[in-house]
């Protein structure tokens, strides 16, 4: 097996060379240790401000990468990765990639200069060789110990995620989820809205974060069988109506088909309501596919009413209808435009009033139910409304 290239087997044909160059090169460990310490303090301002133990550790890495030089230069089997072994896994969250690439650079060249100084002349030009490809072997387990630690970090974030998610879905938003939530960067106190939408068959949730990011919007994210639930934040999700808008945007990032965003709430920990709501739309959205693909939960109140909401229910005969009903004459005028087949002189004749006066009334009933008895869909809406209000 041929010698890896710029160890002293590949340099050096002589076996009594070799070992009086390995033998003075061991004994300038220590001074060029103590020279890599001190350019450390002197070129980084970041070394400065470690606690000692990390000083410390870093020390230990110095010391261990220039012992590995030796061992790798000689020839002997040597892993480029076993240098970092001596310092805790806690050190790849402590000491930056960046960080870890000055200490190699800073390292390498202070070994490059002490080289100069104290070896003899005949040995410098095989070690400068050895430095440059040794240096570049530990840059590259330098990368890779760091590649896994973010790969690891990420697949843990991802375990949050997807805890915190099933925690607003389920109803459980205690303080032990506030607190996941806070570790992955997201503000509890931003106002949030739950979307619902199905899930793509590869589902990329980086892809949706970016996007998600560039419209202002800060997103907790996990598939939950044939579903992707969404938990946006941030300042995007200020109004229910421009929120959907937005997240009508990140349609790409769900399978084809509806995506149902729930009620905007205070915070987190209003969640889940706006999770059920949107869980309930999204169940429902079926029964109307002429509708929108994004669409707001309160959107598909009849059909959720239809499907067995009772939270549906309770608004349509609750809240709408008590705010018809207050208006004996607002009442009449619904049900009669309604059963007039929407016609405002059908209407007029039949309630023996001025098609004016069906007009103003028309308008007073939109401003106090929010709906528009001429418009179709939330004529729908008024009717069902009526009709469960009456029920009840």
């Amino acid at each position: 097996m041929d010698p890896r290239p710029g160890t002293a087997p590949a340099l050096i044909s002589s076996s009594r060379a070799r070992a009086g160059l390995l033998k003075r090169l061991t004994a300038a460990t220590s001074e060029m240790n103590t020279a890599t310490l001190t350019a450390m303090v002197a070129r980084h301002e970041w070394f400065g401000q470690l606690d000692p133990e990390s000083r410390s550790w870093i020390g230990i890495l110095a010391r261990s990468g220039i012992d590995g030089f030796v061992t790798w230069f000689s020839g002997e089997p040597f892993v480029p990765e076993s240098v970092f072994d001596a310092a805790p896994r806690a050190m790849a969250r402590r000491i930056t990639l960046q960080q870890t690439v000055d200490l190699v650079r800073t390292t390498t060249e202070v070994v490059e200069e002490q080289i100069q100084h104290l070896l003899p002349r005949g040995d410098r030009q095989p070690l400068q060789f050895g430095i440059v490809h040794y240096s570049r072997e530990i840059a590259f387990a330098a990368a890779a110990i760091y590649a896994r630690a973010a790969e690891a970090r990420g697949a843990w974030d991802s375990r949050i995620e997807a805890t915190i998610v099933d925690a607003v879905v389920r109803a459980e938003t205690d303080e032990s989820v506030m607190s996941r939530a806070s570790t992955l960067g997201w503000d509890t106190d931003s106002k949030v809205a739950v979307a619902i939408g199905g899930a793509p068959e590869t589902v990329v949730l980086d892809g949706l974060r970016r996007a998600a990011a560039k419209l202002s919007l800060e997103v907790l994210a996990a598939p939950q069988g044939d579903r992707l639930v969404c938990i946006f934040g941030g300042d995007g999700v200020s109004d229910p109506v421009e929120a959907c808008e937005r997240i009508s945007q990140l349609q790409e990032h769900f399978a084809p088909g509806p995506v149902v965003v729930g009620p905007t709430v205070d915070n987190l920990a209003g969640a889940p309501k706006s999770a059920r709501a949107a869980a309930s739309g999204y169940r429902a959205a079926k029964a109307w596919p002429e509708g929108p693909t994004t669409l707001l939960s309160e959107d598909l109140l009849p059909e959720r009413a239809l499907a067995g909401d009772g939270h549906a229910r309770r608004i349509l005969s609750g809240e709408i209808y008590p705010s018809l009903a207050a208006s004996k004459e607002l009442l009449e005028t619904c049900v009669g435009f309604l059963d007039c087949g929407s016609s405002m002189e059908a209407t007029a004749r039949a309630l023996f009033v001025h098609p004016n006066t069906v007009r103003y009334r028309l308008k007073r009933i939109q401003d106090v139910t929010g709906y528009n008895p001429a418009d179709p869909r939330e004529a729908y809406v008024l009717r069902l409304a009526i009709t469960l209000g009456r029920l009840h």
